[in-house]
């Protein structure tokens, strides 16, 4: 799936690149623990996650220390925790509905959707800037879009420009990482930008106002996933099912204190607790960690569909391949 993959070098994270954590975790992919299923202490488990993450705040949550090591990694967004995953360099990692797609089609595609995080939708949403005269979408016939590549952010321009009855080409569209994206919308150089994340409220803070939020358009659906390998080593099996265990008390955790939870974030981050409050009051879903579903299945084909209609990716892609229920009895408990 060409167009789409990243290099090596744009996997470097914390000065490691895939392959040096690909093989910093070769020593535990077969842990010999005694003989014993249920003794982990000596297996490693490489966990994906994001800057102010969730699952950064299992102290602050009250969560025990798991009986296995962890091995935390920080990444930039979901498509690259995709690749690091199908690149057999981490066992666990959670996303949007959109990395899965785009690796889909890799040879020895590794990546697995286990389960799935109910989330915000509230937080993704179209910008136009201070004094902008746009209204509804189709007004912006002509004009610059911001959006970023294989992201919900693309997802979403597909859809409002369907919606609007535009083609690609009534608009022009300009990809952009986030803080390039920021950039260019300060500056007066897009008409309107398709952002997510609390970047969203820094915008809106300097004056930028919401067109349309996601609502509608985006399922809140944001997946859960680990790497085949992973989840086929009964041991890692069992680690990933105690460690989404221990992820679901962290958002329970979450939802019972907004203030509580920007507070940590922001000492975490740096970022303004004001936005992180904002985020919080203005969502449209509590987190909900949720195990595979036909209904999930399903949004994420139409995702899928979407894409390929408008020849994002090179063909149809099936997504039920990619889904697979073993955590099924883990996320089930309470």
């Amino acid at each position: 799936m060409t167009g789409f993959s990243f290099s090596r070098r744009d996997l470097m994270v914390g000065g490691l690149s895939i392959a040096g954590l690909s093989m910093a975790g070769l020593t535990a992919c077969s842990p010999q623990v005694d003989g014993k299923p249920d003794d982990l202490s000596n297996l490693t488990l490489r966990v994906a996650t994001y800057r102010g993450n969730p699952e950064s705040f299992f102290d602050q949550a009250g969560i025990q220390v798991p009986p296995y090591k962890l091995a935390r990694t920080q990444f930039a967004g979901g498509n690259l925790i995709a690749e690091a995953i199908n690149a057999r360099a981490l066992d666990f990692g959670g996303m949007s509905e959109i990395p899965p797609i785009f690796v889909a089609g890799h040879p020895g595609n590794q990546l697995r959707v286990v389960g799935v995080l109910r989330g915000d939708v509230n937080n993704q949403v179209v910008l136009v800037p201070k004094g902008s005269a746009v209204q509804d979408f189709a007004q912006l016939r002509g004009k610059r879009v911001g959006y970023v590549k294989a992201t919900t952010s693309h997802y979403i321009l597909l859809r409002l420009l369907d919606k609007a009855g535009l083609a690609w080409t009534d608009i022009t569209p300009v990809a952009l990482s986030p803080q390039d994206g920021l950039a260019a919308f300060q500056s007066g150089a897009l008409d309107a930008w398709i952002i997510y994340g609390v970047i969203v409220y820094q915008a809106r803070e300097a004056g930028a106002r919401v067109l349309t939020t996601a609502q509608g358009i985006l399922s809140g659906n944001y997946l859960i996933t680990a790497a085949k390998d992973a989840l086929d080593d009964p041991q890692r099996l069992q680690a990933i099912g105690d460690y989404v265990q221990r992820y679901k008390r962290v958002f329970d955790w979450i939802n019972a204190d907004g203030t509580r939870w920007a507070k940590v974030r922001t000492q975490a981050t740096g970022v303004k607790q004001a936005y992180y409050e904002q985020e919080f009051h203005e969502r449209s879903s509590p987190f909900l960690l949720e195990p595979v579903s036909d209904t999930a299945i399903a949004s994420q084909q139409a995702v899928a569909d979407t894409f390929a209609a408008a020849k994002v990716i090179p063909g149809a892609v099936q997504v039920k391949s990619l889904w697979d229920d073993r955590l099924t009895s883990f996320l089930k408990i309470n």
